[in-house]
């Protein structure tokens, strides 16, 4: 049996937008991948204050993503934890016939190394990293991307992120939107 490439798409997703959206169809078919999880977060460690509460944005995410190969999952809050890292554990014990790989938006490349165990999520699980505004080229330089620069796999050679034993990180292009979750909290 075929192991799937699932890619994980972690956040508050307070709320959700078009941009998660574009990110995630981009995902799909770029890195090959069987579907993608949104893992709506119970909480950010890194963000002073709480979202909106879970059930409010889970209906939320699911009215704007509708797409076979995409799943809304509250399995974070279900699994009790809190940081990437811990929950990734806990998926990987639980699904062990799955790869998974992490999807994030270029802007969380440049904090990445303060997440709490970083090098732990480098190290066993593929990293695939998209092109946010205001972050085409700067990526490239933050901590983590040069630290892990020889794991970097070419753009070219996205489909096979997910095929291969981390650490293997990929950076990808892809078309731009302003879209934020804090912007459209504010009003703006």
């Amino acid at each position: 049996m075929k192991r799937q490439t699932i890619g994980i798409l972690g956040g508050s997703f307070d709320p959700a937008h078009g941009g998660h959206v574009g990110l995630t169809r981009v995902a799909l078919r770029r890195f090959g991948l069987d579907g993608v999880w949104w893992l709506v977060s119970p909480g950010n460690p890194l963000k002073p204050n709480g979202p909106a509460p879970m059930d409010q944005r889970i209906i939320q995410a699911r009215a704007i993503m509708d797409h076979p190969r995409v799943t809304i999952t509250d399995i974070e809050a279900r699994l009790g934890t809190r940081y990437t890292a811990d929950t990734l554990r806990a998926l990987m014990q639980r699904y062990p016939h799955v790869n998974f790989v992490w999807l994030m938006g270029a802007d969380n490349l440049h904090q990445f190394d303060q997440w709490r165990d970083w090098r732990w999520i480098m190290e066993h699980v593929p990293i695939g990293v998209l092109a946010r505004p205001g972050s085409r080229l700067a990526p490239l330089s933050a901590r983590a991307a040069r630290i892990y620069s020889c794991a970097r796999v070419p753009a070219r050679a996205s489909q096979h992120l997910g095929r291969g034993d981390a650490p293997r990180w990929c950076y990808i292009n892809m078309p731009l939107s302003d879209l934020s979750s804090s912007a459209l909290r504010s009003g703006g």
